[in-house]
């Protein structure tokens, strides 16, 4: 029975040394990979540094181009590195890259623990927005800058610009929303003009309509009356048709009667006729006067 747990007494130390060397060797793996961690991280952020002085000397000599390559070198080895992210913001706000620079300030703005790099960011951003003409935004990015640096006088005197463009803005667009206004109305009541003066038009049209419709049926009738007049005077002129056809028949049978031509004679024949009656006009002479003594009679005229 005591052997037994002097047995298991054995064991139970041998365990505990084994635990506790092994627990050595994970502390000094962890602390080397710490210490490892540390050294790269001392690297990582001794290169950005050395990527952003680099791309500062760039960015004052104006050539913001390759001081953006550098900035970004500095931002692939370190994202979270907010001077690398501030002053690559600045390049792309001096090369008019209003959307880019924005980007950057706002996640300046949001990531650095440092109050002076986000009053510069803020700051920027209210200069964005008052390029872009939109001045309230401006008023709350200045404000907020000067939370993080109330002593900056350039953003102070920002401040005091931005709040007096705003309020011209708001007066321009109150004066806006009262001419809209106006204009409604006057485009209402010319839409209520135009609906009464179509309506006008349109009982105008609908009084022309049946006025006119009324003269087409005057006409229809006067035209029923033309025809019926027309229809009397053709039997009129039928009858007199008929009346002329019958004169013309009586004409035509008048003229169908030979006329008596006149004797074509000559001169001598003229002479002897005319011989021949005197002749004839003595003979009857001399009877009448044979006459004379039994009682007068009536005189007969001559006819030839």
């Amino acid at each position: 029975m005591n052997l037994t747990i002097n047995i298991s007494k054995r064991f139970c130390f041998k365990t505990q040394k084994t635990f506790l060397y092994f627990m050595l060797l994970i502390s000094v793996f962890v602390f080397s990979q710490k210490e490892k961690q540390a050294d790269k991280k001392i690297e990582i952020q001794t290169k950005s540094k050395n990527h952003v002085r680099k791309g500062n000397d760039f960015y004052n000599q104006g050539n913001y181009a390759n001081a953006d390559k550098e900035y970004k070198k500095a931002m692939t080895l370190n994202p979270a590195y907010d001077k690398a992210n501030y002053n690559f913001g600045n390049t792309q706000y001096l090369q008019n890259k209003m959307k880019e620079a924005k980007a950057q300030y706002e996640l300046v703005s949001k990531t650095t623990k440092d109050n002076f790099i986000k009053a510069d960011a803020q700051h920027n951003l209210g200069n964005i927005a008052m390029k872009e003409k939109k001045y309230a935004e401006a008023v709350n990015a200045y404000k907020e800058s000067l939370r993080y640096n109330s002593k900056d006088d350039e953003t102070r005197y920002n401040l005091a610009l931005a709040q007096k463009l705003l309020k011209e803005q708001q007066k321009k667009d109150d004066k806006k929303d009262k001419d809209k206004d106006k204009d409604k109305k006057d485009d209402k009541k010319d839409k209520d003009k135009d609906k009464k003066d179509d309506k006008k038009d349109k009982n105008k049209d609908k009084k022309d309509d049946k006025k006119d419709k009324d003269k087409k049926d005057d006409q229809k009738n006067k035209d029923k009356d033309k025809d019926k007049d027309k229809d009397k005077d053709k039997d009129k002129d039928k009858d007199k048709d008929k009346d002329k056809d019958k004169d013309k028949g009586k004409d035509e049978k008048e003229q169908q009667k030979p006329k008596p031509q006149q004797s074509k004679l000559s001169p001598e024949q003229v002479k002897q006729l005319l011989e021949a009656m005197n002749k004839e006009e003595k003979k009857t002479q001399e009877k009448m006067n044979a006459k004379k003594a039994r009682g007068k009679k009536i005189k007969q005229e001559k006819d030839w």
